[in-house]
């Protein structure tokens, strides 16, 4: 990004910010690594090694299980509450302070310990949202382990090949998950992994959930695997408590996986230092939040934004996190984010979209707020998919408190572009996920590789390397992975595979992924700026648009929309009125004319759209059921409505 895309920016702090972050990154980031309790401090903030991206904080030495718990304990904050766990599920409340996590922490890591599990292991957390997924996590940390979670209920084949990829020695699970309406038992799919796969799995630690049956002892001899089957409470109840281990900060922290262009799922590595100072300073800079503070990420230990900011982050800057096991809606009913709110005196919530999407789908007249005192709430962070102007015109006429759109990515692990409150809270735009973090430099570029000088323009999200700390380390086991899967398309970059545009402020603008930019008869259309226009009209709750085969134009979009709840309309009418608004605001140059309405849209459990998968079936492709689908069943009710529209 370029001094004139930031010349409109008001003010001062942001701006010296950034600009000292870029032309004086090794100043800037070893104050923010001070923050940090080191073993060994650092000397310098970043080593480039022959390594495309770097590695942060070279020499210096630090455990990030001690920073997160220990050194808040050791300054007499150890009474202060760390982990408020609710469950919406079966009702149950619980409040751990920071004395009483370390002591769980800290004896779990010896039953870790005690099964040979060292520094450099993995370790496969496959756990629903209960306070031991948190345990689990930091334990491994403590004692050198690199954990990799996986989202509880994933399907066997797709646990099995995790564990192919990353050897781990050490399976940590429970009985099963639950849903609503259901529950999810694990152990069967533990086993059937196991059966699965090649191997490496020598111990099964299994926490029982006296709502779901199943048990260790029900597996301790099943011949079909060649692991030993433990109860979680009774080694942690004999177990010698760890102290932390000191590792290098370039040390593995996790391995979290995300989807691969091959099938195969990508497993991004995380380290321990630069990690653990990103995210530390995010948490002031970025959120505004500090000791004391409660804050609320409703998202799952099983992706990136929970292993931030469920997890870690808030922790490491010794505030109260939120674990909560439940949905937006249905648990038991629209307000159930704003009952946890008014509950434990939210003062930040970070959701997805699509959780907000759902809320005002249920009650578009945010009649379950009123039951609520949110008054603590001071802002509402959304991130996982594009926020469309509409919801956030709704969310922040109805929350009264700035609602911020920022983006980042499982491989960043912590914000590119977002409104730091922490340091200067500049002008929202709609649409925008407002400038570039500190330590970002971020880039619009054409296919070639050249910046585009014209404000407004879209092209390929860039940033130039080397990264700041926090972000990815590399691909487990592929260095040749990594390389082309981000750094070769763009020398000198790191290819997020976003498109998008600044404004003549220095607003970024992400309009999709540059795969959701479509070709109308040599027309370039974006997806993101198609869906704006039909979320502009009342009736729609939220839509995905995408560019489907089309025999003489080469692509055509296609728009599918769900409705809000007590909307009464006629679908061929809605759809006319929907091909009017995007000639008026697109132009005929879209062609937009074909729109399936729906009841739900496929989603990953995480809630992102199933936008390729769609495409797939409209086209007619063979295509995989994505391991990640929130409910498979909406596949057969998207087929069938596909099917009602030929006829």
């Amino acid at each position: 990004m370029g001094k004139e895309t930031m010349s409109g920016i008001s003010g001062g702090g942001y701006q010296e910010a950034w600009r000292r972050s870029i032309s004086s990154p090794e100043d800037f980031w070893l104050e923010a690594a001070a923050g940090i309790d080191w073993v060994v401090p650092p000397t310098s903030a970043l080593a480039v090694d022959g390594k495309a991206t770097g590695s942060w904080f070279p020499g210096g030495t630090l455990n990030t299980s001690f920073n997160a718990l220990d050194r808040h304990v050791l300054a007499g904050r150890g009474a202060h509450t760390a982990l408020i766990y609710d469950s919406a599920m079966t009702g149950t409340r619980v409040q751990l302070s920071y004395l009483d996590l370390l002591g769980r922490v800290a004896k779990f890591a010896g039953a870790l310990r005690a099964t040979g599990v060292g520094t450099g292991d993995r370790v496969i957390i496959y756990l629903p949202m209960i306070p031991e997924a948190v345990v689990a996590m930091l334990a491994c940390a403590r004692i050198g382990a690199v954990h990799s979670v996986v989202f509880g209920g994933f399907a066997a084949t797709e646990l099995a090949v995790r564990i192919d990829d990353a050897r781990p020695s050490v399976i940590v699970t429970a009985s099963g998950g639950l849903e609503p309406g259901r529950t999810v038992e694990y152990l069967p799919l533990v086993e059937k992994a196991l059966t699965l796969s090649q191997g490496s799995v020598h111990t099964v630690i299994v926490r029982n959930r006296d709502s779901i049956p199943g048990s260790a002892a029900n597996y301790q001899d099943r011949p079909d695997t060649d692991a030993v089957w433990l109860d979680w409470a009774d080694e942690e109840a004999k177990a010698t408590p760890a102290a932390p281990v000191a590792l290098h900060s370039d040390d593995p922290l996790y391995i979290l996986y995300t989807s691969g262009t091959t099938g195969k799922p990508k497993g991004i590595i995380r380290d321990n230092g630069g990690h653990a100072v990103a995210l530390n300073w995010s948490m002031r800079n970025v959120y505004n939040v500090g000791p004391g503070d409660v804050y609320w990420a409703a998202s799952d230990v099983g992706w990136v934004v929970g292993h931030s900011y469920i997890v870690y982050a808030p922790l490491l800057a010794g505030a109260t996190t939120v674990l909560y096991e439940g949905k937006p809606i249905g648990t038991p009913d629209a307000g159930a984010f704003w009952r946890v709110v008014d509950d434990y005196k939210v003062k930040v919530l970070f959701t997805a979209p699509t959780a907000i999407r759902a809320i005002r789908r249920v009650d578009p007249d945010l009649l379950e707020l009123e039951q609520h005192d949110v008054s603590s709430l001071t802002s509402l962070f959304l991130a996982g998919e594009r926020l469309d102007p509409e919801t956030f015109h709704w969310a922040n006429n109805g929350l009264h408190c700035p609602v911020i759109d920022h983006w980042w990515q499982t491989e960043t692990g912590w914000a590119i572009c977002a409104n730091l409150l922490g340091i200067e809270e500049l002008p929202t735009k709609p649409g925008s996920a407002t400038v570039p973090v500190p330590g970002y430099d971020v880039a619009i570029l054409d296919s070639a590789g050249r910046p585009i000088e014209k404000i407004g323009t879209d092209g390929n999200i860039a940033i130039r390397l080397p990264l700041p700390p926090g972000t990815l380390l590399g691909v487990w086991g592929s260095e040749e992975r990594f390389a082309s899967s981000y750094l070769t398309a763009f020398p000198g970059y790191y290819a997020t595979g976003d498109s998008g545009h600044f404004d003549a402020d220095g607003y970024l603008f992400v309009m999709g992924r540059t795969d959701d930019v479509i070709n109308v008869a040599g027309h370039r259309l974006s997806t993101g700026s198609l869906e704006e226009v039909l979320t502009l009209h009342p009736a729609v709750a939220e839509c995905a648009v995408l560019g489907v085969h089309d025999p003489v134009k080469g692509q055509r979009a296609a728009g599918f929309v769900t409705l809000k709840a007590g909307s009464r309309v006629d679908h061929t009418v809605l759809t006319a009125e929907l091909v009017a608004l995007v000639r008026e605001h697109v132009g005929p140059v879209a062609a937009f004319r074909d729109v399936t309405i729906l009841d739900r849209l496929p989603k990953t459990r995480s809630g992102k759209i199933l936008r390729k998968t769609i495409r797939q079936i409209v086209d007619g492709e063979e295509y995989l059921v994505p391991p990640t689908i929130e409910d498979p069943t909406v596949l057969d009710d998207l087929k069938r409505a596909l099917s009602a529209s030929v006829s």
